[in-house]
């Protein structure tokens, strides 16, 4: 049912990048059923091929997430999905990885938020015209 409801949210998109680890499960799935492609936006160091690179802070310190430099032509547009909003920061660097690749972020989609720690709202800072679909509230 998950990967229906986040189909819908696709629509419009070219491609479907998931943030690891979860996001993957998601995303693979979601690309399966659309027919559209896959973009595994991965922690550092995993990927084999030339990759942007950008850090981020977590509750507890701080990480880099990465992206293949040529998984995205210019002007595709994508969305992105992963599996808890907790301080934004993940997506946050998700879609300025997606922008470096000169892809368009035109969706944002999650399972659940921990609303407590107020993800949604960093993340509406820097991305304005973004809003983020959680299918569990």
């Amino acid at each position: 049912m998950a990967v229906e409801e986040f189909a819908k949210v696709s629509e419009s998109v070219d491609l479907i990048a998931g943030v690891e680890a979860r996001g993957f499960i998601f995303a693979a799935a979601v690309a399966k059923l659309t027919g559209k492609g896959f973009i595994p936006i991965r922690k550092s160091g995993k990927l084999p091929a030339a990759s942007f690179s950008q850090s981020y802070a977590l509750e507890y310190g701080e990480s880099t997430l990465q992206i293949h430099q040529d998984a995205i032509q210019s002007g595709e547009r994508v969305m992105l999905l992963d599996d808890v909003l907790a301080t934004g920061g993940t997506l946050g660097a998700a879609a300025k990885l997606v922008s470096r690749c000169g892809g368009i972020v035109d969706s944002v989609a999650v399972l659940m938020e921990i609303t407590g720690l107020g993800g949604a709202q960093r993340f509406s800072e820097t991305n304005p015209n973004l809003a983020i679909k959680v299918l569990l509230n």
